[in-house]
């Protein structure tokens, strides 16, 4: 499931600062995992294209592993962080040549524009938009919902999770060319089935898939390709902020279709279908990459 603010709050009160010698070791993990963690088909089918990614936390946010896709194709990415995200951002950022980087607080209008006036500097028009973005309170994320959810929760959780997508698609759209250019965002199967524990993040998941339709139709007139991309679980910050969440990998995996985990480079490789001309007359679908763990009904062993 697509990174969510909600697991970078949480990361941020859990894990503290530390001397300078600990955020150099982090530092030094950092590039690493860069180095190590996934093998993305190099080429050039964005070669010449420029973009935003928001979303990247750290080398397991999905939005990494799109980033990292679509500069292995030639890609000038901007990347659009988290305030307070610097220090595990930067890395990432100058590890795959990424030199455009601005945090951005998406409740806040004087923030968003200070970011995207960033990129509009730089760039001038962008070709493509990622959005992973997503927020639900952790008390929110366990139990009953309707025991569970408050009113001051679910309207945060509406506003970071689906009016930002609104709101980055409008700003986006505006900075794209004539010819036009293609907006994806991320959401999971907890929109449209009722998984334990998802609760207020599966509403607001509902909401942004529906926000995806109706922004496909409102800018396709202008060549502007609108879809989202449903991963299955990963491991990733959003997932550990989710009560039980780890076993949704174990779940995930014995459920599918292909009995084996998502893929970050699957989930990257939709992606850069999507963004790229590859991906032309492609617009207000939602397409799954979860190894076929949405078409099951029943295992197997539940049969008789």
């Amino acid at each position: 499931m697509g990174p969510g603010q909600a697991a970078l709050r949480l990361s941020g009160m859990t894990r503290g600062v530390g001397s300078s010698k600990n955020r150099l070791n982090d530092n030094r993990l950092e590039r690493r995992h860069v180095a190590e963690d996934y093998q993305m088909p190099k080429g050039e089918l964005m070669k010449g294209k420029k973009g935003i990614v928001t979303g990247v936390a750290n080398h397991q946010s999905i939005a990494w592993g799109i980033a990292s896709q679509l500069a292995a194709q030639g890609a000038e990415i901007a990347l659009l962080h988290l305030p307070g995200m610097e220090r595990r951002v930067q890395p990432l950022a100058e590890s795959i040549g990424v030199t455009v980087t601005a945090p951005v607080d998406v409740t806040d209008d004087a923030s968003m524009d200070a970011a995207f006036q960033t990129v509009k500097d730089a760039f001038g028009e962008i070709d493509f938009f990622v959005h992973a973005i997503a927020f639900a309170n952790k008390d929110e994320l366990k139990g009953s919902f309707v025991e569970n959810t408050t009113r001051e929760g679910f309207l945060r959780a509406m506003n970071i999770s689906a009016f930002s997508f609104v709101d980055c698609a409008r700003r986006a759209a505006a900075m794209m060319p004539e010819s036009g250019g293609s907006i994806i965002t991320l959401t999971y199967m907890g929109s449209e089935r009722a998984i334990p524990n998802y609760n207020t993040m599966g509403v607001a998941k509902a909401a942004l898939e529906s926000a995806v339709r109706y922004a496909a139709r409102d800018l396709g007139p202008k060549g502007i390709r609108v879809n989202a991309v449903s991963p299955g679980a990963m491991r990733t910050l959003s997932l550990a902020g989710i009560s039980g969440g780890r076993g949704m990998l174990a779940k995930g995996r014995s459920l599918s279709a292909m009995k084996e985990d998502t893929s970050m480079e699957g989930v990257a490789g939709c992606a850069l279908w999507l963004l790229s001309d590859l991906g032309k007359s492609t617009t207000g679908e939602l397409i799954h990459v979860d190894a076929g763990f949405h078409i099951m009904g029943f295992t197997d062993d539940e049969e008789g």
